[in-house]
């Protein structure tokens, strides 16, 4: 129902966060940490914005707070300069101090902080992975853009006057 927010919990502060991980060591690994600071320079005031090196058990805490988490990071193979879809809390993997999925941080919420929020990746394509050198290829250069413009257009259509992300129509 368009118009309807899905929020009420304005007192906390933005209710959508944007985590974006990897590795600027690794060439194009570096990519979900170049969004979130693209992100992070427009200062949008409905969005809190994370950058980290990978996920951790400490993100489910982080996102317990909010009513919407985007994970943004770097994808291999991927045929389109980035992908895009909802995704749901899974089963844990083994749970170890280092590198989490999703799906993974997602479940970990629930069972610890009984929150559940909408989850989305964000995968930008890259190409050159693993060598350890700072900066992105060109393609990852320009996928990141098309990523950022697909971003800031989802999130004006998704957003109300006040800053608020609107529930889905077909929610």
């Amino acid at each position: 129902m368009a118009g309807k927010s899905l929020f009420g919990r304005a007192e906390r502060g933005s209710a959508m966060i944007l985590i974006g991980y990897g590795n600027p060591g690794r060439g194009d690994d570096g990519l979900g940490p170049a969004f979130s600071q693209r992100l992070a320079d427009r200062a949008h005031s409905e969005l809190e914005i994370d950058t980290d090196y990978q996920l951790v058990a400490e993100h489910a805490l982080t996102i317990s707070s909010h009513d919407v988490v985007v994970f943004a990071d770097a994808q291999m193979g991927g045929e389109t300069a980035f992908s895009f879809q909802e995704i749901a809390a899974g089963a844990p993997e083994i749970l170890g101090s280092h590198s989490l999925r999703p799906e993974t941080v997602l479940a970990l919420c629930e069972t610890l902080y009984g929150a559940r929020p909408r989850a989305y990746v964000l995968g930008i394509s890259g190409k050159e992975f693993g060598e350890v050198k700072e900066g992105l290829s060109e393609r990852a250069k320009k996928n990141l853009e098309d990523a950022e413009a697909f971003f800031l257009d989802w999130l004006s259509k998704n957003t109300g006057s006040a800053g608020q992300l609107q529930q889905r129509a077909d929610s």
